[in-house]
């Protein structure tokens, strides 16, 4: 995938935060350091999807611990670009025992803090072998009601981030060649015939 697809020359503000997928893997990347400089160790992680997932899936490759995946939903409507109800998972997908011990709970960001408090809440109520839950986000917005316990930008502005993958979620099946075609012509990948 391009950079250039994604951003589209479009520029960040107050209101827009552009990233690229090159900057949103680093953006992991530093995290993971923050959380492991802090000396705080864990034993699990718990991602949220979908935000969450791409973070969940380094972060647990890169700590070496079990992954664990609680889907949510919160933005539905508009191509992800209005918020709704919050929708969570009854069950927790892990592929070994149950959540327990120190656990890390991964989202891409906190907006309003609902998901996060909700999710941290139920987690105290609904597992009592977890011991103790610490949040890791990319992005925290001033707006959010809860502080996450690492994050690696705070957003006083509270703009809308344009992540990569959010691309996908306007595009159908039906697309998916002329979606690739324009990928190649603007990567400079196109064969000439």
């Amino acid at each position: 995938m391009s950079k250039t697809r994604t951003k589209e020359n479009k520029k960040n503000n107050e209101k827009d935060l552009w990233v690229s997928w090159e900057d949103y893997h680093c953006s992991i990347e530093k995290l993971a350091l923050k959380v492991y400089q802090s000396g705080w160790r864990f034993d699990q992680i718990l991602c949220l999807a979908r935000g969450g997932l791409r973070l969940g899936d380094v972060f647990s490759r890169i700590f070496d611990v079990p992954l664990a995946i609680l889907s949510t939903r919160s933005y539905r409507e508009a191509a992800g670009t209005i918020r709704g109800s919050l929708d969570i998972a009854r069950y927790i997908t892990i592929t070994n025992g149950s959540l327990s011990g120190r656990v890390l709970l991964v989202d891409d960001l906190v907006d309003s803090g609902i998901t996060l408090e909700t999710v941290q809440k139920q987690l105290k109520e609904r597992y009592p072998a977890v011991i103790e839950i610490k949040s890791a986000v990319l992005w925290w917005k001033a707006c959010s009601t809860i502080e996450p316990d690492y994050h690696l930008d705070y957003l006083p502005t509270n703009p809308w981030i344009h992540q990569p993958f959010e691309d996908y979620d306007s595009l159908g099946p039906h697309q998916l060649a002329a979606w690739i075609e324009k990928g190649r012509a603007v990567s400079g990948t196109l064969e000439k015939s």
